[in-house]
């Protein structure tokens, strides 16, 4: 279905979808299952220390002989550290966030690894193609985690209009409807964060995975914005308090203080009542939690339904 790709040619991956990096849980067991299952998994670096980090590329390495990739997320303490380590391992497929990762592209592109940085916006967009980037992740606001402010539909014409290289869309993707969505759009792949979340090899806590799945359309608010660094996270005690301090008018070093730690809190120790539980939008949709590759298949296998009801529907 997607020999003539222009994302799958570039990456040598079977399906233009991407696995999001997400911090804590884009680890070895599910970058290496969605590679194996024919997209692209990434390790989500997050603030991980750099020998943590080489040790999830090794394993991955073991257990996938597959293009994967690591997603660098800007803003970590140990971000120039974290780049040596990717550097050394020579990855085959570097995504960023968070922030601009324009000083370290010539380093990424010498030793020959796709460098794909995440964008919210147009200008981000076209400033990062003019580095020599091999496409983009035109990120919406419906994702989980750090967001911009601009929708997905919004966004991904826009970008795809104003660059030439591949984009790919995030946001609010989560099965064959919105992989098409995605196409109509002008985009030539997708990475979804959220659907992962449910999947076996996710290794977030049990509680995570349950609240998840518990999950409705307006389950998900926005804390942060105040500091510059909105996050999109299921509504819990956390982001009550969050919400009450910034109305209050709270220093953003303050509030910085306060999610320190947090998001772990959920994903490894279950805490989902104080602890930042990152997911986005459309886990209000998503009930069942599925291997990997049962996940892809699916996908893969109903947009064929889908198209055929796309041309039903404009007859």
């Amino acid at each position: 279905m997607f020999e003539k790709n222009k994302l799958c040619k570039l990456l040598n991956i079977q399906y233009p979808i991407f696995q999001g990096g997400m911090a804590w849980i884009g680890t070895a067991e599910l970058a290496s299952a969605v590679s194996n299952a024919g997209g692209l998994g990434i390790i989500g670096a997050g603030h991980m220390p750099p020998d943590m980090l080489r040790t999830e590329i090794q394993k991955t390495k073991k257990w996938t002989k597959k293009p994967f990739g690591v997603n660098i997320m800007l803003m970590s303490p140990f971000v120039k550290e974290v780049m040596q380590v990717v550097l050394e391992e020579r990855v085959p497929v570097i995504t960023t966030g968070a922030g601009n990762p324009g000083e370290y592209i010539p380093a990424m592109k010498e030793i020959g690894s796709k460098v794909i940085p995440v964008v919210a916006s147009v200008a981000l967009a076209k400033r990062l193609v003019r580095t020599g980037v091999d496409a983009v992740i035109a990120e919406g606001l419906e994702s989980g985690g750090h967001i911009g402010e601009i929708t997905t539909m919004s966004l991904v014409p826009q970008i795809v209009d104003a660059v030439d290289v591949p984009v790919i869309a995030a946001g609010g993707i989560g099965d064959a409807r919105g992989v098409l969505a995605a196409f109509a759009l002008g985009a030539v792949g997708v990475q979804m964060g959220t659907r992962f979340v449910l999947s076996d090899e996710c290794i977030a806590h049990e509680n995570y995975k349950k609240l998840v799945l518990k999950a409705r359309d307006r389950s998900t608010v926005v804390t942060g914005r105040s500091t510059g660094h909105p996050v999109r996270v299921l509504a819990n005690k956390l982001t009550r308090k969050f919400e009450e301090l910034e109305k209050a008018g709270t220093a953003p070093e303050e509030l910085e203080k306060l999610g320190a730690g947090k998001l772990n809190l959920a994903t490894h120790k279950g805490d989902v009542v104080n602890g930042s539980v990152m997911i986005g939008q459309i886990s209000g949709m998503l009930n069942e939690i599925k291997p990997v590759k049962q996940i892809i298949t699916d996908i893969v296998s109903q947009i064929d339904g889908e198209l055929n009801r796309i041309e039903n529907s404009c007859k």
